[in-house]
């Protein structure tokens, strides 16, 4: 039954459940849910919220209703996404912000339950059932509730004055005696999770409802209480920094009155000019030093510009300018250093010898580049750090593998944050001395990019008439490089830029035979990693036979790192034996040498176990030394002739193959062969390993030696390799990598090998170890070729 009470004048008054509409709008929100008494504004977007908004406006009463969303959906939110208890409220003013945005002021009036939904489109429209709170009766429990609220509200208060602000808003409005109304208010303001405020809406029942809010309060009082021990803390801790900071300032002003102590900048000068007298500036470098310090000393300390002049004066001071070490010019000392680090390489010896005999004579080694070209584990690198022992200079290595920016050799501009000086001045602040041995490894591994061209950046370095003038980004003033003794280190010249190939006077380390790794695996291999793995020599001992199967079967680069590998291999199971409690020393022999290496790696060179027609071997070079490869050739029955070639083969390589097929087709009434062969056959010839890439000329004769050899059907005798380019006119042009394609076919047991006769001084270059066991012949034409062959 409706309630009806009397004004003053006797008229009636309609209270306001009798207004409330049984179906209403439903406005989703998605934050937290609102309370019966709040007015609040509401921004909502959307073209859904919108239309609700229109209706609820539109409506006599414009009262709608508004509920919490379960999850975070918002204007996508149906019935099913919201709670079924929501706040009904009045619509008092509608402000558009745009087209997709108006904001709302609202007035919550009272809960409802959802009883049964409507529509959901265009909007949600429920049917309700408004719960009406009864007429506040004061009691003395209530009375009490209503005081354990407010007295957390007070502690509260003391923490977050945020509370005492809302309290007033509420007591403006209300009594603090209605513990329903307290109880909502304190609810809304909490910083509870959204799920734990909507429980508070769901209560109807007041005392209930005070309960719950009572036992939020105290959450929040607990976490308001720990917000304000950290808070705390934090100060404490800020204000005892603080306190030490004044501490030490008064300090320092102290001990600078008594003359006890300088100050930073003080120090920083008196450091610079301490250095100065060391060094020898040259005039431009001592004119900019001095217009550096005379900044620095008007600079503030906390001033940016003051790091990039300390900076400089610190680069520029730190360089050693005027300083060199006294070089050795002892021959039979540089010989006896140059011995004891490495075996073999004599002729690489004998040119540095040659090269520190000349700087004897001249008085100094300046304007030099070398640049040591060789395989992979050859002993580039560490010839270098012997090459500065001998002369008694300080040694510095980077590596210019894929170096990329130019600023890595010039040096950064100063007006870039982070700026340093290039490679080159880092590695003279770093010796101490203006004339080390500098080694650039990897010089055939250096890139380019968008930032620059580093190769190119390297031709004033390296050019002896550059260099005494190098002019850094950084440092800005000239710097004389041309006392450093530089050594690059490349695995092919292919890759080096022209120029700078130039500048450079090449050295070349082949590799190693099979007796020279026998010699550096006993004298400096197998000592260094016995000692390594914490061993005796007494504990392991390898055998010679072991030894040879390993370098054989196991490590035929033509360095010896892969050979070091095997032997650290061999070593740590030596070691495990040790460790687990063997006792007995531990023989490696090339019975048991499979324990532990596994099975071997390479078996013969020889593909063939018998002689073929139109199989002929090669020898190539490549960036890993010398190697062997075979020509096969075959024919295949066709109405025309043809010729196709496979083995991944390069451009170069293709023309050679194309060469000799037509060299051999030109002349097969000389050679007796059958005038048919060609113009009833396909030829196809093919270069094993077919995943190897390959190219050059140097397989000319190879090739027309296998088409050769497969026209007559005259199988070649077994243990012989040749190597030449051939012109289509049969002249046989000389080739390069004699060292490295003679050791290749001396590690494959080779027996005969053919060059061309204008590489004959090359060959008798070489020492006479790697010849033994040879026959050598030179050519000049394919016609002689084949009478050795035959």
């Amino acid at each position: 039954m409706p309630e009806e009470r009397e004004d003053s004048n006797g008229k009636q008054l309609i209270l306001a459940r009798e207004i409330l509409p049984d179906v209403i709008p439903i406005i989703p929100i998605s934050q937290r849910p609102i309370f019966p008494g709040m007015m609040i504004p509401l921004v909502l977007t959307g073209d859904v919220m919108i239309n609700t908004a229109s209706s609820i406006m539109e409506s006599e009463k414009k009262i709608g209703g508004v509920v919490l969303v379960k999850g975070q959906q918002g204007e996508t939110a149906v019935s099913s996404d919201l709670y079924e208890v929501g706040v009904s409220a009045k619509i008092l003013k509608v402000t558009p912000v745009d087209e997709k945005t108006v904001q709302l002021m609202i007035n919550a009036i009272g809960r409802f339950k959802k009883a049964e939904v409507m529509q959901e489109s265009p909007f949600i429209n429920w049917k309700v059932d408004h719960h009406y709170e009864d007429e506040y009766v004061p009691s003395e429990s209530m009375k009490a509730y209503s005081r354990a609220i407010v007295s957390s509200i007070r502690d509260l208060i003391k923490s977050n004055s945020l509370f005492q602000e809302e309290m007033k808003l509420f007591l403006n409005r209300f009594t603090v005696e209605d513990p329903g109304k307290l109880a909502d208010f304190v609810a809304s303001m909490t910083s509870a999770d959204a799920k734990e405020i909507q429980d508070v809406l769901e209560t109807f029942d007041v005392r209930s409802r005070v309960e719950k809010v009572l036992l939020l309060l105290k959450k929040e009082l607990e976490l308001s209480r720990l917000q304000e021990k950290i808070t705390k803390q934090i100060e404490q801790r800020i204000s005892k920094q603080q306190k030490e900071f004044f501490l030490r300032e008064q300090l320092k002003e102290i001990k600078k009155e008594l003359g006890l102590e300088k100050d930073e900048k003080t120090t920083e000068l008196e450091r610079f000019e301490e250095r100065l007298k060391k060094i020898h500036l040259t005039e431009e470098a001592q004119k900019k030093f001095d217009e550096e310090l005379d900044k620095l000393k008007i600079l503030e300390p906390h001033s940016a510009e003051y790091g990039v002049s300390r900076n400089y004066l610190d680069w520029l001071t730190a360089l050693p300018w005027g300083v060199y070490s006294a070089d050795n010019y002892d021959i039979h000392k540089a010989k006896k250093i140059l011995d004891r680090d490495h075996y073999g390489l004599d002729d690489v010896k004998e040119r540095i010898l040659e090269f520190i005999s000349t700087g004897k004579m001249k008085g100094n080694i300046s304007g030099s580049i070398i640049c040591f070209v060789g395989p992979p584990g050859v002993g580039k690198t560490s010839i270098g750090k012997s090459v500065a022992e001998a002369l008694n200079r300080k040694f510095y290595r980077f590596s210019l593998g894929g170096m990329r920016d130019e600023a890595e050799i010039k040096g950064h501009r100063r007006t870039y944050i982070g700026a340093m000086p290039g490679k080159f001045i880092q590695s003279l602040k770093s010796v101490e001395v203006a004339n080390p041995v500098i080694m650039l490894d990897e010089v055939d591994k250096i890139g380019a990019s968008f930032q620059g061209d580093p190769a190119s950046a390297l031709l004033e370095v390296l050019d002896p008439e550059q260099n005494s003038q190098f002019l850094d980004h950084y440092l800005d003033v000239r710097f004389d490089l041309s006392n450093i003794l530089f050594i690059a280190t490349a695995n092919q010249l292919d890759t080096i830029p022209a120029p700078l190939l130039d500048r450079m006077e090449i050295m070349k380390l082949s590799g190693y035979i099979l007796e020279e790794k026998m010699q550096i695996a006993k004298r400096f291999l197998l000592p260094k990693q016995i000692k390594e793995h914490g061993l005796q020599k007494s504990m392991v001992s390898i055998d010679r036979n072991a030894l040879k199967n390993i370098i054989d079967g196991y490590a035929r680069e033509a360095g010896v790192r892969g050979l070091e590998n095997h032997i650290r291999k061999i070593m740590r199971k030596v070691a495990r034996k040790y460790a687990e409690g063997n006792t007995e020393p531990v023989s490696v022999t090339s019975e048991n040498l499979e324990e532990f290496l596994g099975k071997p790696r390479f078996t013969d060179d020889s593909l063939y176990d018998r002689k073929i027609p139109g199989v002929v071997m090669g020898l190539a070079w490549t960036s890993m030394g010398g190697a062997t490869l075979y020509i096969e050739a075959t024919a295949v029955p066709s109405k025309m002739r043809g010729f196709k070639q496979t083995g991944q083969l390069g451009s170069v390589m293709k023309e050679s193959s194309e060469i000799a097929y037509t060299y051999i087709s030109s002349r097969i009434k000389d050679y007796g062969i059958n005038e048919n062969f060609f113009k009833n056959n396909l030829i196809h010839l093919h270069v094993p390993a077919g995943a190897t890439p390959k190219d050059g000329p140097s397989a000319g004769i190879t090739m027309a030696t296998a088409l050769y050899s497969l026209a007559k059907n005259k199988p070649l005798r077994k243990h012989l390799a040749m190597t030449g380019e051939l012109t289509i006119t049969g002249k046989v042009l000389p080739i390069g990598g004699v060292k490295e394609k003679t050791i290749a076919a001396k590690r494959s047991k080779v027996k005969t090998i053919i060059f061309p006769y204008e590489n004959k001084k090359d060959f008798l270059e070489l020492p006479e170890y790697i010849k033994v066991g040879l026959d050598a012949y030179f050519v000049n034409y394919f016609d002689e070729v084949l009478e050795v062959v035959y």
